[in-house]
């Protein structure tokens, strides 16, 4: 194969790109929450979520970001509460605290406690 410096550029690229990882484990699912940014960001645009269902085996990937209660002037992100995705009217919270939560229309459909592995 012949050294292509073009394709050599993109796979360090892409190595260099920082990948923070961890896993909820709660009762009834698996899931893993991965941020693409940098270290030492208070917010971040760009996380997934991958989330197996226990039981049924099912798999749902999801983008989604970071989650913060803002500060007092109500537009700078102040203290990190975890991380939110969108699928359509659902929303899934992965939170610090170890709560995965689902709500569908404002109504809380799922919430189960499960331990943070990193």
């Amino acid at each position: 194969m012949k050294f292509q410096p073009r394709l050599w550029c993109l796979v360090l690229a892409f190595m260099a790109m920082p990948v923070l990882s961890a896993t909820l484990e709660t009762p009834h699912y698996v899931v893993e929450v991965t941020s693409q940014c940098e270290e030492g960001n208070v917010s971040c645009d760009n996380v997934t979520y991958v989330g197996h269902a226990k039981e049924s085996g099912k798999l749902i990937a999801l983008k989604g970001e970071t989650l913060h209660m803002m500060c007092k002037d109500g537009k700078t992100p102040c203290r990190f509460l975890g991380y939110h995705f969108f699928n359509g009217n659902t929303e899934y919270q992965v939170l610090e605290n170890g709560i995965l939560r689902v709500v569908q229309d404002s109504k809380v459909i799922l919430e189960e406690r499960g331990q943070w592995k990193h």
